[in-house]
């Protein structure tokens, strides 16, 4: 009699147990459905948003679309032999030969490729072969113009006349006794000269799109081994130029600073930052070299002219906005890949173990939150991220003419952080991931413009000068004869600062990234503090 209600009794808590059971699963259910719905719903009317502002939201629409081959500059024989030399001491190159292939097909096995092979790596350091510990004993390439100096080629001079000793298997060219420090150094990179001829010939093609490797999921792990190549050469043409200024060959100096130019230019449409602070390394070199030839007055007025309208079609701040958004969807596309791939385990957790450099068992934590997350939630990340980098892409801001201040970054940096204060739980994923800052991107942009404005300034100064005789009173006259438009300063979008000097000289500048005039004097070994000044050394 007693035993019946027990097992009625038991029956009872069974069946209360698994409703509760049932209930707990549907709500589970039911957040997660709520939250994909959700998050599915605001992300796609963030991207409607965005899509009606005319702004690109797929990494594919950052992508540079194919050029014909014999229309292509990156398709110069030069660059195919350089790309296999690369790929085949690349680390990431289980097969150097199939990546290069990859790339350029049949292409890396032409005659034309193979002619050139004996000249890899094209570098102004001159080495061969994979000894790599040579380069620390080569000269630099510091930026001297903003310190109104001009280039020593007196240590590439020793460092050439000593490759002999040092590494024979170089194969530069010397002579039995000194020269001067331009005729030894143009002597030494006369090995150069087939492959930067060629370049030369190949640089008249209207497109240049190399063929990077875009179809991956992971954006991230794209390999672009091309941009040492590209600034390799740049090196080369810079001692050459700077060379050739101070042996008097204005003329074929003036070839070469066009070429750098081409280089500049040749990678612009890729959707990538470390591309275009390569480019901004690469300017920079120019910059040099044009200093020099006005500083002695070596330049004609139609290599002027030639100059400016080249460096005219430079704009740093738009780039950096492009690079900046294209990285922004690249994220994306990195994130969604990821959430697809939270199925696959041990897979999961490497990948997000190569992400972060995170222990094991760090990453293992985190992948389970991950794996855990609904689908909504990476959507949710998506429309934070998409936020945080046009705050920052808005750094660049202007009508005509945009301009890139430290006011801006601040005010950017304030923006993100209130963006990324609220809905921890969704930018967890992409704080783990992708946390960045691009204040220093952005002051390395405005440089980068402000140093391009200077020397477009400053050659309308010259060319006033070779009609004139003189350096003139104010920058008014200059335009429109001399220059289109004079640039604004690019971090307050006011006139530049100039005035003349006692020796008819002129000092011209930029206030700098700390917003102050200080009088045209700029701070030795930083660009955070002083002026942004261009003058002319004294003599």
């Amino acid at each position: 009699m007693n035993k019946e209600p027990k097992n009625i009794s038991k029956k009872t808590w069974t069946t209360k147990i698994l409703f509760v059971f049932a209930c707990l699963i549907t709500l589970v259910a039911l957040f997660y459905a709520e939250e994909d719905l959700r998050g599915k719903y605001e992300w796609d009317k963030c991207k409607a948003g965005l899509e009606a502002k005319g702004e690109k939201i797929n990494f594919d629409d950052f992508i540079p679309a194919p050029v014909p081959d014999d229309q292509n500059f990156a398709m110069s024989p030069v660059w195919i032999a350089r790309i296999k030399y690369n790929f085949l001491l690349s680390d990431k190159a289980v097969n150097g030969s199939q990546m290069a292939e990859a790339w350029y097909g049949d292409r890396v096995n032409d005659d034309d490729v193979a002619k050139f092979s004996d000249l890899m790596p094209l570098s102004a350091s001159a080495l061969t072969g994979t000894n790599w510990s040579l380069q620390k004993s080569t000269p630099d390439f510091p930026v001297r113009w903003t310190s109104g100096r001009t280039f020593d080629l007196r240590p590439w001079q020793s460092y050439y006349r000593n490759l002999e000793e040092t590494n024979p298997a170089a194969q530069i060219n010397i002579t039995p006794q000194p020269q001067t420090p331009a005729a030894d150094v143009l002597l030494a990179l006369s090995k150069f000269d087939p492959a930067i001829e060629q370049l030369r010939q190949d640089s008249q093609r209207p497109y240049s799109r190399f063929p990077v490797q875009y179809d991956t999921d992971d954006t991230a792990d794209i390999l672009l081994p091309h941009l040492f190549a590209v600034k390799q050469c740049a090196q080369v043409l810079e001692l050459r130029a700077l060379a050739e200024l101070q042996a008097g060959q204005k003329d074929k100096a003036c070839d070469d600073v066009k070429l750098m130019l081409r280089l500049n230019d040749s990678i612009q449409t890729e959707p990538f930052i470390i591309t275009h602070l390569v480019r901004m390394a690469i300017i920079q070199m120019t910059i040099q070299c044009i200093y020099e030839g006005l500083s002695e007055h070596q330049w004609s007025d139609a290599q002027l002219a030639d100059l400016d309208s080249e460096l005219s079609k430079i704009n740093y701040p738009a780039n950096y906005q492009f690079s900046i958004l294209s990285e922004s969807a690249g994220h994306a596309k990195i994130l969604k890949w990821i959430e697809q791939k939270r199925s696959h385990g041990g897979e999961y957790l490497g990948l997000l173990n190569s992400y972060n450099g995170l222990p094991k068992s760090t990453a293992r934590l985190i992948g389970i939150a991950f794996y855990l997350a609904p689908e909504g939630w990476f959507y949710q990340s998506d429309i934070l991220f998409s936020e945080r980098d046009r705050a920052w892409s808005s750094v660049a801001a202007g009508d005509t003419q945009l301009t890139i201040s430290p006011e801006g970054v601040r005010q950017a940096k304030n923006t993100v952080k209130v963006v990324l204060g609220h809905g921890s739980r969704f930018n967890v994923i992409g704080q783990l991931l992708f946390s960045a800052d691009f204040s220093s991107y952005a002051q390395r942009t405005a440089f980068a413009q402000a140093s391009v404005d200077l020397t477009r300034t400053a050659i309308a100064l010259e060319r006033y000068f070779l009609a004139n005789g003189e350096f003139p009173a104010s920058l008014d006259v200059l335009a429109p004869k001399y220059i289109q438009e004079i640039p604004a300063d690019i971090i307050n979008g006011e006139p530049l600062h100039y005035r003349l000097t006692s020796d008819g000289q002129f000092v011209l500048y930029s206030v700098g990234w700390n917003e102050r005039d200080d009088g045209g004097i700029p701070f030795a070994g930083s660009t955070d503090r002083g002026d942004w000044v261009w003058r002319y050394p004294t003599k």
